[in-house]
């Protein structure tokens, strides 16, 4: 890592969202002042003339092309380096929905099969820019495989604290890397409220607690890549999974601030967001207009059973700043929609693409998207860690070892 000074990073301090309080770049995961929120601030003038599409292009096929808009150093030599994931079209289910385009943004492409790869690769650069060996998380389960990935490759230790009853997939996809798992008897706000306290007594870098302003940050590159792959251009709208509210928020951030700096013209795209009904604190928030209210989660979206959500209410105000919406999808029409992608597209997305797809389907059916649309759908996690809802379409046919069997069953032979 080279010696460039704190005064030359992009980003220039945290800021509190809510009293405005200013912080150094460091390990502070609250204001001590009112214990709001984080953000990092940057000097949007200077940027302006120092980053330009062709510097973009000019950097490496990985979220780290777009370190001037992040607020830390790119590492020096990237080690499994999340980022630039393919933007595919997905016609037949554009087709099948009445829109004029439909993309999906695979960030099943990462090397842990999700987007949180992204937000932990910058929270694991803060940490060692800050002399930390040991990455921390509470998780729902792609976190903790992302932490433990990164930890393996960064050559550090890994600590995630996990449901005791999470999928069993994304635990064995964990305990590959060998971290410490502590299995917690509770759901996930559980974890998140034992971190918050463990964070005050070890000197672990919990990358979703003392380093949030960073590791938050990281999902502002799912807009930057979309932009970017669509010709330095915005779609009309993207929809997006909601656990923490902070993916959803940060990619209408990323959009916003590419429109600052002059790289794209287009106008912040709709920001549709999707919870699963037993889990849906935010579309709550957003259908009645008011703050959110935590709720005891029971959906067997378990990426996104957050039921006190940290940015929920950005979350609502993102939704309401951008003209989208934010959709409670029945538990049922889960599985059903992870089917419905797959079948259509080729592609096996976890229960929070089934989620985010059962949103798209709310807003198409009253009217809000539909054929003048281009939409972005991101498909932040691999259906491999979840195929629970979908196991019961395993329905093999059974036939002896002969063909002729066969050719007789499809009525060849007769």
């Amino acid at each position: 890592m080279s010696a460039r000074k704190e005064t030359e990073l992009p980003a220039q301090s945290l800021r509190c969202r809510s009293c405005a309080a200013e912080y150094p770049l460091e390990d502070i995961g609250t204001c001590s002042a009112c214990f709001g929120p984080l953000d990092p601030v940057y000097d949007w003038e200077a940027l302006a003339g120092t980053i330009t599409r062709e510097s973009i292009a000019a950097g490496p096929a990985s979220i780290w092309r777009y370190s001037a808009l992040l607020p830390l150093e790119a590492p020096e030599e990237p080690r499994l380096a999340p980022g630039l994931t393919p933007l595919v079209r997905a016609d037949r289910l554009a087709g099948e929905l009445g829109l004029r385009e439909l993309w999906l943004k695979l960030d099943t492409a990462n090397p842990t099969h999700s987007f949180k790869d992204r937000v932990v690769a910058v929270a694991a650069q803060k940490a060692r820019e800050l002399g930390r060996d040991t990455l921390a998380c509470s998780s729902t389960g792609n976190l903790a495989n992302a932490v433990a990935a990164r930890a393996a490759a960064e050559g550090m230790e890994a600590v995630v604290f996990c449901p005791a009853d999470l999928e069993p997939e994304k635990l064995v996809a964990t305990a590959v890397f060998r971290p410490t798992i502590y299995a917690v008897q509770g759901t996930y706000d559980d974890c998140s409220r034992l971190t918050v306290e463990l964070s005050f007594e070890l000197p672990w870098a919990f990358v979703n607690v003392g380093l949030r302003s960073y590791y938050a940050e990281g999902s502002k590159t799912v807009a930057f890549e979309i932009a970017e792959q669509l010709g330095w251009d915005a779609p009309d709208a993207v929809v997006a999974p909601i656990a923490s509210g902070s993916l959803y928020s940060k990619i209408a951030e990323g959009f916003d601030q590419l429109g600052r700096l002059g790289l794209i013209d287009a106008a912040t795209p709709r920001l549709f967001g999707a919870q699963a009904e037993g889990c849906s604190p935010v579309a709550a928030a957003f259908g009645a207009d008011a703050r959110v209210v935590p709720v005891r989660p029971a959906t067997v979206a378990r990426s996104l059973a957050i039921g006190n959500p940290a940015d929920g209410d950005k979350a609502v105000a993102t939704a309401r700043a951008t003209d989208g919406a934010i959709y409670a999808v029945p538990e049922a029409e889960v599985g059903e929609n992870m089917a419905v992608l797959a079948a259509h597209t080729g592609v096996f997305g976890e229960t929070a693409a089934g989620v985010s797809l059962g949103a798209l389907r709310e807003a198409v059916a009253r009217g809000e998207l539909g054929g003048n649309d281009r939409v972005v759908l991101v498909v932040t996690g691999d259906g491999l860690k979840t195929p629970g809802p979908v196991s019961g379409l395993f329905e093999p046919v059974h036939v002896e070892a002969d063909a002729d069997a066969v050719l007789e069953r499809l009525g060849v032979l007769t």
